[in-house]
């Protein structure tokens, strides 16, 4: 079983929100600006050598959506707060964005990461690279430029923000058991028990894919042993070959799927989708 992230893109309209996440599911840019309402977006990919799902909520920048967001700010586990460096507003917005986060969150230590996007804009820049470091220091956050055109720290900002949420369950985790008065030592059997259970699991997923795998090319091979008797079959009897033939020409249809090429899917609604 995969473990799942639920990240949330929020930042004001046309910073790049909807560009940066279909950058990173489909390696591709979309240079036309369309308003989105709500898009949710799956991919499957491995960060530090562990595979996991990530769920990913691109979300209304503009502000007459504003009391939709709090529905998708409850489910989210870590949330890429998104400007433009070419638009000071859109830097000034994000503290409107983080304080709403904080509140239906009720705390003040949430995974979030500031994304200071279409840094390939170098021209038009309108916010420094400090005063982005700057916001994202009084967030106590990490910070990135990225370029949704360019595929530049695209994977980096998602997968930082996954570390993020990583490292906070973690620091989560031990301050229950300190409140628990569990011990360093039992914290310790705890933890290394913890990574047995882990690795065990990946063990059983790559020797599934390896059985799997073998499974399939035994199939592949008695097909190729039947065919080959079959048309030993035909060459000594013609018509009944020939009857063969026409019964078998009908395969099975493929069936299709709203998956990516890259293998992320999509879910996409003209109107507000409450996960």
């Amino acid at each position: 079983m995969l473990r799942e992230y639920k990240l949330v893109v929020v930042g004001g309209g046309g910073v790049g929100k909807s560009a940066l996440t279909i950058q990173l599911i489909q390696s591709h840019f979309v240079d036309e600006y369309d308003p989105t309402i709500e898009d949710s977006y799956r991919k499957q990919c491995t960060i530090d050598g562990e595979q996991v799902l990530l769920d990913v909520l691109d979300t209304a920048g503009q502000e007459e959506y504003s009391a939709m967001r709090e529905q998708y700010m409850r489910t989210g586990e870590g949330f890429l707060l998104v400007y433009s460096i070419n638009s000071k507003n859109s830097l000034e917005e994000l503290q409107t964005f983080y304080e709403q986060i904080l509140r239906v969150k009720d705390s003040d230590q949430v995974p979030v990461l500031v994304v200071g996007n279409k840094c390939d804009l170098e021209m038009e820049r309108q916010v420094s690279y400090e005063e982005g470091q700057a916001l994202a220091n009084s967030f106590n956050c990490p910070f990135l430029e990225t370029s949704a055109k360019l595929r530049i720290n695209v994977e980096e900002a998602f997968f930082d923000l996954v570390k993020y949420v990583r490292s906070s369950e973690e620091a989560q985790r031990q301050q229950r058991l300190k409140d628990e008065g569990v011990s360093p030592q039992q914290q310790q059997a705890q933890n290394k028990q913890a990574q047995q259970s882990q690795s065990q699991s990946q063990s059983q997923q790559v020797s599934q894919q390896q059985a799997n795998g073998a499974v399939g090319g035994a199939s592949g091979a008695g097909a190729a042993a039947g065919a080959a008797a079959g048309a030993t079959g035909a060459g000594s009897s013609p018509s009944g070959g020939g009857a063969a033939q026409k019964s078998n020409g009908a395969g099975p249809r493929k069936q299709q799927t709203q998956q990516s090429s890259s293998g992320g899917e999509k879910s996409k609604s003209g109107c507000c989708v409450i996960v």
